[in-house]
């Protein structure tokens, strides 16, 4: 199965932002900065993109309520410049990173990935950013770690949600390391050409295209490697619920709901579901990281 794009840089983002991408990616305190931007990725989907408009404006982000256009209206308190990430644990560069500092010499490029949220709805999303991998490289990890460990900003003064509910703050994910070292694995610094929004995770998140949407952990300030498995706060929340690998596997259903179908957001009130791809059709890449285990047992 291929990924290649029908869609150019210059069909998924408005001429006048693709025109003036370099000075938008060298903008916004450098969120974007990079030495080249390398164009759309052979491991973009070939399926439309969601508009701008669909895309911030329905969103899970319970650090600022629990309603989809919650995020959008509240997100813009979020402060992001300046903005460090703690880097810690089995690297050989372990400290506090500028963002710009973090991101240097990564090689932007645009991925056009499906997105697909434990509750049966889906996107498709223009990112831009960076491998994973090319991050972890830079940092060096160190023999024994098998684990990637990101934890979210805690600002209950600009983030509303955090004040009550039902979540420990920070909230935490984690990828096992062959997972995160797979080459979909992404940190996201953009949207349709423009610096991330604050709704949609700004000004660095993870997007693992092949997981449900609740592992991609947005407004990132800690990254650890570890050993030993870490806990995760959906699991932590709801164990028999939310497991720590949450592959999208149409096969397994949530105890409340089936995963065999999803709704595309802004497919109007009449659009029909479609059908759910095992890890969300990414299966080519990534299926081989899971030869042997149980996905029924490991969801």
């Amino acid at each position: 199965m291929s990924y290649k794009s029908e869609y150019s840089a210059q069909d998924v983002t408005p001429k006048h932002l693709f025109l003036n991408r370099r000075q938008l990616m060298a903008g916004a305190a450098g969120l974007l900065a990079a030495p080249a931007f390398a164009g759309t990725s052979p491991y973009s989907t070939d399926e439309a993109p969601n508009s701008y408009e669909d895309i911030t404006t329905y969103n899970n982000y319970y650090e600022f309520g629990y309603d989809k256009t919650d995020p959008a209206q509240y997100a813009e308190a979020l402060t992001i410049d300046p903005w460090s990430v703690k880097v810690d644990g089995l690297v050989d560069k372990p400290g506090t990173y500028s963002l710009a500092d973090l991101i240097a010499d990564m090689p932007i490029e645009e991925r056009i990935y499906r997105f697909r949220c434990v509750e049966a709805w889906s996107m498709i999303v223009p990112w831009q950013g960076f491998q994973l991998s090319a991050l972890l490289q830079k940092l060096g990890v160190q023999a024994g770690a098998k684990y990637v460990v990101f934890e979210t900003v805690v600002r209950p003064a600009e983030m509303r949600g955090q004040t009550g509910g039902m979540i420990q703050w920070p909230y935490r994910e984690g990828l096992r390391l062959d997972e995160a070292m797979n080459p979909l694995a992404f940190m996201a610094t953009g949207l349709y050409g423009k610096p991330l929004p604050k709704q949609s995770g700004a000004p660095i998140r993870l997007v693992v295209p092949w997981k449900y949407g609740f592992k991609s952990a947005k407004a990132l300030v800690r990254i650890s490697l570890v050993a030993e498995e870490p806990q995760t706060t959906w699991k932590m929340l709801a164990p028999n619920e939310y497991g720590f690998y949450a592959n999208v596997n149409p096969q397994v259903d949530h105890p409340r709901w089936s995963q065999a179908t999803e709704r595309r957001v802004g497919g109007g009130l009449f659009a029909g579901r479609i059908d759910t791809q095992m890890f969300n059709g990414y299966g080519d890449q990534v299926a081989s990281l899971y030869t042997g285990q149980d996905l029924t047992k490991d969801f």
